[in-house]
């Protein structure tokens, strides 16, 4: 699909209906057990299921109690127990002697243009574990995806798991009865991506109002915790953070730096439209009550909320030194005073700011330099684990398994590492493609990528936040998402004829299919709906980027996601010593 001019965006594919399909499954299910019943729930799956079917709707079908796995049954008039779990083994030592059927709940829209898996292991699992339990999920997902919004048009992709999940996804689809087929489509073309295609934009610093608000607060399933530092009372309010809140939606993707400006001009018009009551007659003010006031209310409320919240993040941001944090990013990501930023690391571990923020930083050094030479590795590995505790000396070897951080071989550089992609082909009859692949798979090759693909914008003057000009306004005008700009390439040029370099130093697994009856109607919307999928978490950077590029190109991102990511996150997943 070649990325058009500006022009109006086609609206999203209506993804109710997936609420919807899941939550009539589970009533099916339940009522496959006539009479009261207590249901037990894992703890990562009540969020979810809150937003499918909440209290009354399960008390509607004689469920009695809810029970997290966790806590054992306590005594009730119930006789039967129901189970709602993922496939885990630690779960399964909880239930013994059961009847099992699969509730096929796979999706969940959080918002008009984002669907989770809500599967946050996944990226430990399949990544550091090489676990492949998840992949049918996904593939499922897209079955399902496929069958209610399909068919699609041209589906891409880069990475291992991407490539499986995608093959997976095809054998079910001709295993099945190929729903769909002959319908007009609402989305055209798909895009999947492995997360280490791209670990550097998830490990940045969120500048963005809503990734903000996820480093602060954590998100969770679509909605926040605002404790009494941001709603100035002894009280903590959860707030669902979606297109419906009129003025999270307005500044959710508005780089931090806009968005007290736009809060402050909101409250003046608000206030305005308060002070129309003055000189009402009883008319006038019985419509203005009517109509008017609840909406102005609920707009108040919200306003005061967000405003609450930007003070409680520059308060929390002051304190951690996040102008200094992000300038040492800035310089890591251009490759400029790596010196420099390499002792305020240093600085950050010995005054213990923070053990993921450290290893957070320190993970961003290695990935951008390829490695980190020896000696840096040595001396800031003994720093970190004197600073926090010898117990994280797993954390480190999970961190050089999964190729966050690493020690480069002596001696070795950009040409040697070319020189074994050279050698990786000619030793192929020799058996030894395995040995050699392994060996550059852990290599991220970003700077000759970053040049490659122009990551780093080049400024005349300072950037223009309030009217920027690509993507890479999300990180202050500094960076372009890598796997944003991957997408926007391939999209441009129908595939990835011409970025061979690229997909060389990104390992390969790249893959282009099309379906020709879909792609040959570039009359319907569908052509503009591109559904982006990310395999091991995507960051809130990550969507702003793209959404911004819709606008600009007339198309509309979905996003599908195995869970929403940061770099805390991340780094969690890999940390093994128990706080």
């Amino acid at each position: 699909m070649a990325l058009a001019g500006r022009r109006d965006a086609p609206e999203p594919p209506d993804f109710g209906i997936l609420k919807r399909l899941a939550r009539d499954q589970l009533v099916y299910l339940l009522e496959q057990l006539p009479g009261k019943k207590d249901l037990f729930i894992e703890a990562d799956l009540m969020s979810p299921l809150d937003r499918i079917a909440n209290v009354s709707i399960l008390k509607q079908h004689d469920v009695d109690k809810l029970y997290k796995v966790e806590t054992r049954p306590a005594p009730g008039a119930s006789d039967q127990f129901c189970f709602l779990v993922r496939p885990r083994v630690r779960t399964m030592r909880f239930i013994a002697d059961v009847t099992c059927d699969e509730w096929s709940f796979y999706l969940l829209p959080l918002d008009e243009d984002i669907i989770s898996m809500e599967l946050p292991e996944f990226f430990r699992d399949y990544f550091l574990e090489g676990d492949h339990r998840w992949i049918n999920p996904v593939a499922r997902a897209l079955q399902l995806l496929n069958s209610l919004y399909g068919p699609f048009g041209k589906t891409h992709g880069i990475g291992r798991c991407a490539k499986m999940s995608y093959e997976l996804w095809r054998d079910l689809e001709e295993e099945g009865d190929g729903e769909g087929q002959g319908r007009k489509p609402e989305i055209g073309h798909v895009f999947l991506m492995d997360r280490d295609t791209d670990y550097v934009t998830a490990l940045c610093s969120q500048v963005v109002y809503e990734g903000l608000v996820d480093d602060t607060f954590r998100i969770k399933c679509g909605s926040v915790d605002f404790g009494p530092d941001v709603t100035s009372s002894d009280k903590s309010i959860k707030v669902l953070l979606n297109s419906q809140d009129k003025v999270f939606s307005q500044i959710r993707n508005e780089h931090f730096s806009n968005v007290f400006g736009f809060l402050s001009q909101k409250s003046r018009n608000l206030q305005a439209q308060y002070d129309r009551r003055r000189g009402m007659d009883i008319k006038q003010m019985k419509d203005f009550v009517s109509q008017e006031l609840k909406g102005l209310k609920q707009e108040h409320r919200l306003l005061s909320l967000h405003i609450g919240a930007c003070e409680s993040i520059m308060k929390k941001k002051t304190k951690q030194d996040f102008q200094e944090t992000i300038k040492a990013e800035h310089s890591l990501l251009e490759g400029f005073d790596i010196r420099e930023s390499t002792s305020f690391i240093e600085e950050h571990i010995d005054r213990q700011v923070s053990p993921v923020e450290s290893l957070r930083l320190m993970c961003l050094l290695s990935i951008t330099e390829n490695g980190l030479i020896p000696k840096d590795y040595r001396s800031l590995k003994t720093q970190y684990l004197q600073s926090y505790g010898p117990e994280h000396l797993l954390t480190f070897h999970n961190l050089k398994r999964i190729g966050l951080l690493t020690e480069q071989a002596a001696g070795e550089t950009l040409t040697a590492v070319e020189s074994k992609v050279s050698k990786l082909v000619t030793d192929r009859a020799a058996g030894k493609i395995t040995d050699a692949f392994s060996s550059l798979a852990r290599k991220s090759n970003f700077r000759a990528i970053s040049k490659k693909l122009g990551l780093i914008p080049r400024l005349d003057g300072e950037y223009d936040l309030k009217m920027p000009r690509d993507m890479a306004y999300v990180f202050g005008g500094a960076y372009v998402p890598l796997s944003c700009k991957i997408i926007e390439q391939v999209l441009e040029r129908r595939g990835w004829q011409g970025l061979e370099e690229v997909v060389r130093l990104l390992n390969g697994n790249e893959f282009s299919v099309s379906d020709s009856a879909v792609e040959d109607n570039p009359a319907w919307d569908c052509q503009r709906v591109i559904l982006a999928v990310f395999l091991g978490g995507c960051t809130f950077s990550e969507i702003a980027a793209l959404r911004f590029l819709g606008k600009e190109r007339g198309c509309k991102f979905i996003f599908l996601t195995t869970a929403i990511t940061n770099s805390a996150r991340m780094m969690e997943a890999m940390i093994e010593a128990k706080a």
